[in-house]
């Protein structure tokens, strides 16, 4: 762990030696990485598959939009090994706030840069990275609860967070109201957005939903000592239930991931949770090798977000072939067999190379860290 940012994202680096780390977290960690590539690099126009698009106001969700929500799912099942590491020194609590604050303030300003990087204009806005920064310190600071205690406040976050949005009004909104650009969530929105805290409400669930993560890996870390039939049956049971709840809610306040209803963060813990028992399952096989590619991805996350980024902003959408950039230039090259066939060949190859890129670093021990 002492490689990685320990909690404030999910990022972990992969030692080829004998640890303590389970593969079945590096291999949910592997695959939302990938997710994220896929989704963010789909290049497929009108055949982009609809799994792959974020769905509309009122549509529920697709797979694109469980990505952003299993990045915080699993910066908080790291949570727990990095506490279980401080209560082992003996430090003081004032050192865990300390040690988080020093995590999360270099990610917000990470993030700051990266937003105001894509815009080409410097901007002080809450982006990915930020929410995560903001999410994580909250909930890392909640750990020296019992895990009773902290189950309790992320499911009263979650109520109190729906309270808001069902029964508050302000001026002429209607108390419940909750359409696109019409809700509380929206209007405390256009109070702080010019402050750069639009967004800023956001903290409250996804706090929740980091704090979930938390709490099913402590499960994941007393597995190894007991038998697999009875963790394979708590993983379920709790997934199943997450899920059916989120689905439960929904029928209340419909899931959204512009404002992170509960409903929408309940389902993508409980979601989370049984992929990671799908992981838990492979690792105790003879196929937990088919773990390794997603390791890859897993291993570096928060160089995986950046670099990416950076790459198609800076050189693939900025450096020009003669009148194209260099990223049209590649595609239009590869459509000439079709739009779906060359779109799917550069969105694969584009995996590929980031992949290849991951696989360089993770064998040299390079490692983007905080």
């Amino acid at each position: 762990m002492n490689q990685t940012l320990e909690g404030v994202v999910l990022d972990e680096p992969q030692p080829r030696v004998v640890s303590s780390r389970s593969r079945a977290l590096d291999g949910l960690r592997g695959t939302t990485v990938a997710l994220m590539l896929l989704v963010n690099n789909a290049s497929m126009g009108e055949f982009t598959p609809t799994q792959l698009m974020h769905a509309a106001w009122g549509d529920g969700f697709t797979l694109a939009d469980l990505v952003f929500p299993w990045f915080l799912f699993c910066a908080g099942a790291a949570l727990p090994f990095v506490y279980s590491g401080f209560l082992k020194r003996n430090e003081k609590l004032s050192a865990w706030l300390y040690k988080n604050l020093a995590r999360a303030i270099p990610l917000f300003l990470i993030g700051v840069f990266l937003t105001s990087a894509v815009a080409h204009t410097p901007i002080f806005g809450l982006g990915v990275l930020q929410l995560i920064a903001l999410a994580t310190l909250c909930a890392a600071l909640t750990m020296p609860l019992s895990s009773l205690a902290r189950g309790i406040l992320a499911l009263g976050l979650l109520s109190g967070y729906w309270a808001f949005l069902r029964f508050f009004s302000v001026g002429e909104l209607e108390a419940g109201t909750f359409e696109s650009g019409k809700n509380m969530a929206a209007q405390l929105n256009i109070w702080l957005a010019p402050l750069g805290l639009r967004g800023l409400p956001s903290v409250i669930p996804t706090t929740a939903l980091v704090m979930l993560g938390a709490l099913i890996s402590e499960m994941l870390k007393k597995s190894h000592t007991l038998p697999f039939a009875k963790v394979a049956l708590r993983f379920f049971t709790i997934g199943t239930g997450l899920t059916l709840l989120g689905f439960l809610w929904d029928l209340d306040l419909e899931f959204n991931k512009t404002h992170w209803t509960p409903a929408y963060i309940l389902v993508a813990a409980g979601l989370g949770t049984l992929l990671l028992l799908l992981f838990l399952a492979l690792e105790k096989t003879v196929l937990a090798f088919s773990l390794s590619p997603l390791e890859v991805f897993g291993s570096n996350a928060l160089l995986a977000y950046i670099a990416p980024i950076l790459f198609k902003t800076w050189v693939l959408q900025d450096w020009k072939l003669g009148s194209s950039n260099l990223q049209d230039s590649a595609l239009n090259a590869l459509i000439v067999y079709g739009r779906e066939a060359g779109g799917w060949a550069y969105t694969l190859l584009y995996l590929l190379a980031c992949w290849l890129f991951l696989f360089v670093c993770q064998r040299k021990n390079w490692y983007l860290k905080l």
